[in-house]
């Protein structure tokens, strides 16, 4: 559809990697309710004009009928200059993907690391919990799910650096740089992280890596496709180890980065998962809902009506995540941060055939992590002179976040 077709009412003036979005910590959910208020679906003219999904209702909706709302693409720019596996992937073929996936990140799985992921969160504030102070990503927000999904994976930690510049840049490009040097930038990106795992896959494949680490696992068993089966193919491989290290490394990070600034903000609700461990659990469930990073994006397959809104056939739809989980026909005060809310239906690992691989995952160490920071550095506090950095995008999250805290004795 292009903006002259669109009623003038449903146009807005949003663009979701807009630099001014990414601070201060809330502008914007302030941005995102008042797309929200306008109504169910309006339309943005940026990236060659697409449709904004704002409510509970509509966006559970299109998350559920694949066959309607195509995930591919999921972004509003090529930031892999092709599919990735399996998100941008429809049914049927996404099933086969996503079974070779679901039994190495269910919930059993992720169970067993439990152990394995509290030693790693207690060594990292080992690093830092004598000196009275941190900076929160670097030592702890972006180590934390680095190291535990390297680890998982069987990827070298010694290349940790890399990953984080590759998938920054895919993410978010190039701070100051024009939209074509943007496009430039995250094509580099994604072909150094293809060629990295393409030679990865050769070291597993001729015995010089771990046989049983996920990688393996993932590049040695075969799927089932149209009947028959084989080995997913390098070019597969590639897209889908490129995802899985987007997901990995960056949606953790943002989650623990919004929730230290808010439960410094609110002293209260700090201190009552200070006094009560049991409440961190329900805690977490808020901490998704609340800030929700991702965007989502879905492309009609056909011509259809969201709202009372006729979408056309190939019309590109932006899903705020954040907005549904403000939707007050869904929630009960729903941008008040309730740390025992209990029933939480939040939509932040998506729904339907595409509901995040890893969520699992991301609750366990976010659990954790609340677990032990407010065991062992209860009293965290902001750095008045040196604020928090936020970043934006459709994959929203936080770049520095220095803190103070007694020193553990």
């Amino acid at each position: 559809m292009t903006i002259n077709e669109v009623s003038a009412d449903l146009l807005v003036d949003f663009d979701v990697y807009d630099p001014s979005l990414a601070s201060p910590v809330d502008v914007f959910q302030e941005r995102a309710a008042e797309l929200r208020a306008r109504g169910p679906i309006v339309y943005s003219p940026h990236y060659g004009g697409h449709w904004i999904v704002t409510r509970y209702d509509e966006i559970f909706r299109i998350l559920r009928d694949a066959e309607t709302f195509s995930s591919y693409p999921n972004n509003l720019v090529d930031a892999g200059q092709g599919k990735f596996i399996p998100v941008e992937i429809d049914p049927p073929e996404h099933t086969a993907y996503r079974q070779a996936l679901q039994p190495l990140f269910g919930p059993a799985r992720m169970k067993e690391l439990e152990p394995k992921i509290r030693e790693i969160i207690n060594e990292l504030i080992d690093g830092f919990a004598r000196s009275g102070s941190c900076e929160f990503v670097a030592e702890f927000a972006h180590a934390l799910p680095t190291r535990v999904f390297l680890t998982l994976m069987g990827w070298p930690l010694d290349d940790a650096d890399r990953f984080s510049e590759w998938t920054d840049t895919a993410l978010q490009g190039i701070p100051g740089a024009t939209e074509e040097e943007n496009a430039r930038a995250r094509a580099d990106a994604a072909a150094k992280v293809f060629e990295y795992f393409g030679a990865f896959a050769e070291r597993v494949r001729s015995g010089h890596e771990d046989p049983d680490s996920v990688t393996a696992q993932i590049i040695n068993t075969p799927i089932t496709m149209d009947g028959e089966k084989r080995l997913l193919t390098d070019e597969e491989l590639r897209r889908m180890f490129f995802l899985l290290l987007i997901a990995g490394l960056h949606t953790v990070q943002g989650s623990l980065g919004w929730a230290m600034v808010h439960l410094v903000n609110n002293p209260t609700q700090r201190q009552a998962l200070v006094d009560d461990a049991r409440l961190v659990p329900e805690a977490v469930e808020e901490i998704l809902r609340i800030e929700a990073a991702v965007s989502m994006g879905r492309r009609a397959t056909r011509d259809v009506e969201i709202a009372g809104v006729n979408i056309k056939a190939d019309d590109q739809l932006l899903l705020l995540l954040c907005s549904a989980n403000r939707d007050d026909s869904e929630f009960d005060d729903p941008d008040a941060f309730v740390v025992d809310r209990g029933s939480n239906r939040h939509l932040s690992f998506g729904a339907g055939p595409h509901r995040c691989l890893g969520s699992h995952l991301a609750r366990i160490e976010l659990r954790l992590a609340m677990d032990e920071i407010h065991r062992r550095i209860p009293d965290y506090a902001l750095v008045e002179n040196d604020p928090p950095i936020m970043h934006g995008t459709s994959v929203r999250g936080c770049v520095r976040l220095p803190l103070v805290f007694t020193p553990e004795s």
